[in-house]
């Protein structure tokens, strides 16, 4: 038997689970014996001596006097309560009965669910990423029971630049990070904060061990930091953990869970679930991708079409680039945990099992399970629209003439500030500080009118 003052992790909580069912069973049998006792106290007053003697008893209360009508009546009204309550007992034995058989489904259900998650974490690669410890992480008090997701999705077919000497477009070798965004849950669970980072966000890279994606693990070697870097770069030359130092340098947040996922097998999560519904504002056609989705409004896409749905980078129409790519992959993300989280998948065990193994076989993590991800996909179906935001770190909206997109220092700080301290959000809509407006140069290249302002979009991932 468990102790109820111990620490409550999540063994004792399923240990608890099966003393509990146990005492239930204890208890029931306890009542069933107590029911035995009472049926061998009737047989003994149905004895063949205690008949002769009743009925002896009777026929001399016969001879002795007839019963009045009103004695009649109350004899006739005492026999009947007793039938009732024989059926009342009857019926409540029956009903402990059952209660002791549902207890059984039920701790054989919980041995069952277990044995499930069990199995299906089994599936999950497992990389080293996290640095709980880290001096980057600020205000660790105030995170005590926070949740923060680092979400990375990588992608072999963008290449970063020939001098990072990491492999091109034209060169497969290396992998990197075309999506970098972060869930942050606060412990009270209150809101949920989704925010994504550009993938060519001037960083200080700092030096990181190299990362070897075919054996999903860091190798002894070290690539030297660097100060003027693509965000993505820091995936691509040492792997998780290299991106979750840069973006616990930026956001002071303490990562305790890193999620990658590789695009290639993306698809087979969508088709796993039959297709995911999504918003679509704007025939997307991309001058790389091509064609790939040219209607508009509430439209189920396969896992084809999500995989360049999620990708595309170079829609015409479209002069904020990586902005609208971003802004996408949020809307999608909202969809594709609705759809998970509905009815339609969570009771269809030939779907949910689908889609978990496919998921896993997907995906590569640290602190990474069936349990977690319930946790992120639970945390934003059980809240309303206003409670969950989307948005993009705050940059200036202006590429400097290293290509690279800047931070605007004092807005980020603010917002993870809020995030850390579970305090409400700054202004979206607050201008750049004029110390921190971009120097005009002819080598600069603008993004969008509105790229200079975190973008928040707030939508609801609830099932209704």
């Amino acid at each position: 038997m468990t102790d109820e003052m111990e620490a409550i992790d999540e063994a004792t909580q399923y240990r608890r689970k099966i003393d509990h069912t146990l005492a239930r069973f204890s208890a029931a049998h306890d009542e069933m014996e107590a029911e035995e006792a009472k049926r061998r106290e009737r047989r003994e007053r149905l004895s063949p001596t205690s008949l002769i003697e009743s009925t002896r008893t009777a026929l001399q209360r016969v001879v002795a006097t007839s019963p009045s009508p009103e004695e009649a009546h109350e004899a006739e009204h005492v026999r009947l309560q007793e039938k009732k309550q024989l059926k009342v007992e009857r019926s409540a034995r029956f009903g402990r009965i059952a209660a002791a058989v549902v207890a059984g489904l039920v701790f054989l259900g919980i041995g069952g669910a277990w044995g499930a998650q069990t199995y299906f974490d089994a599936k999950f690669t497992q990389v080293s990423a996290l640095d709980e410890n880290s001096a980057d992480i600020q205000d660790a008090d105030a995170q005590a029971n926070d949740e923060n997701f680092l979400m990375v999705g990588s992608d072999t077919r963008d290449g970063a630049s020939v001098e990072e000497g990491v492999g091109t477009a034209d060169s497969t070798p290396g992998a990197r990070s075309d999506t970098v965004m972060v869930a942050h849950i606060p412990a009270d669970r209150k809101r949920v904060v989704v925010t994504s980072f550009p993938r060519d966000l001037e960083v200080n890279r700092p030096d990181c061990q190299k990362w070897d994606p075919a054996q999903n693990k860091t190798t002894d070697e070290v690539y030297k930091g660097a100060k003027f870097a693509k965000l993505n770069t820091a995936y691509a030359v040492g792997g998780p953990a290299c991106v979750t130092k840069v973006i616990q340098q930026i956001t002071g947040l303490r990562i305790n869970h890193f999620v990658g996922i590789d695009f290639n097998g993306f698809k087979e999560m969508v088709d796993a679930v039959h297709g995911v519904t999504i918003h679509n504002e704007i025939p997307i056609d991309d001058s790389i991708l091509g064609k790939v989705l040219l209607e508009t409004g509430d439209v189920t896409i396969s896992g084809d079409q999500a995989l360049n749905f999620v990708r595309a980078r170079h829609v015409k129409g479209d002069p904020t680039s990586d902005y609208g790519r971003i802004k996408r992959q949020q809307e999608f993300i909202g969809a594709l945990l609705k759809k998970v989280m509905s009815s339609d998948v969570v009771l269809d065990p030939g779907k949910l099992s689908d889609f978990i193994t496919a998921f896993a076989k997907a995906t590569f993590g640290d602190n990474l399970g069936v349990k977690q991800m319930m946790t992120l996909a639970q945390s934003m179906k059980g809240l309303d629209s206003s409670k969950i935001t989307f948005l993009t770190v705050p940059t200036v909206g202006m590429a400097n003439n290293r290509g690279n997109e800047v931070l605007v220092l004092s807005k980020t700080k603010a917002l993870f500030d809020a995030l850390r301290n579970n305090t409400p959000l700054p202004d979206a809509n607050a201008p750049v500080p004029a110390s921190e407006q971009p120097a005009p140069t002819s080598t600069s290249k603008p993004k969008s009118s509105g790229s200079s302002k975190p973008t928040s979009t707030r939508r609801s991932t609830s099932t209704g």
